[in-house]
């Protein structure tokens, strides 16, 4: 019967410190979402920095 409740208690250490890394997984991410300091407001980027028209011929 100990080795069970050990075990529980096992368990619950990973569920708790598990979800710790992911409230800070949360909020890492959440600071660099925010630090797109190199792009204009509005301007999306994924897009950022290509110029329409013709491009330039490839290097042989």
């Amino acid at each position: 019967m100990q080795r069970q409740t050990a075990l529980k208690r096992q368990k619950e250490r990973a569920r708790i410190e598990k979800q710790r890394e992911k409230t800070a997984n949360r909020l890492e991410r959440r600071n660099d979402k925010g630090s797109n300091s190199g792009l204009a407001p509005g301007e999306d980027p994924d897009i950022a920095g290509i110029v329409p028209g013709p491009q330039p011929p490839a290097v042989d």
